[in-house]
């Protein structure tokens, strides 16, 4: 799946967070974002072809199982990795935010596992 493709199930996933809701409205999904609500119709026309999505016809949108293994995966990355630059490296908030955005899509499992016993280990020794 492209970078794009897993912001736009992660952004899904932290609205129904947000709103304690499981169905999403486009508009949210544009705002969190920073896209335009066309981007957002042709991203969820892909991501139900592809199974990650279910759109109602008046636009709310709900991940399905198989979307929200890939959105629950990459929330967890970014949740880490925030942690980490913020917690452990002192990183600004906004900065932390945005620089694991950038590494949550490119990061290996490996070096996330590893990271994550790391963070997990340090905040047991404090």
């Amino acid at each position: 799946m492209q970078k794009s493709g897993e912001d736009y199930l992660e952004a899904i996933l932290v609205q129904e967070i947000r709103h304690d809701s499981d169905k999403v409205r486009s508009t949210d999904i544009a705002r969190h974002l920073g896209v335009s609500r066309p981007s957002v119709s042709r991203a969820m026309s892909i991501l139900k072809a592809e199974g990650y999505v279910e759109m109602e016809t008046y636009g709310d949108v709900s991940l399905t199982a198989k979307g929200r293994a890939v959105a629950e995966e990459v929330y967890d990355r970014h949740r880490m990795l925030t942690r980490f630059l913020r917690d452990i490296l002192g990183v600004d908030r906004e900065i932390a935010e945005h620089d694991a955005c950038l590494i949550e899509h490119d990061i290996s499992s490996q070096s996330m596992q590893k990271l994550t016993e790391f963070i997990r280990t340090y905040q047991h020794v404090e």
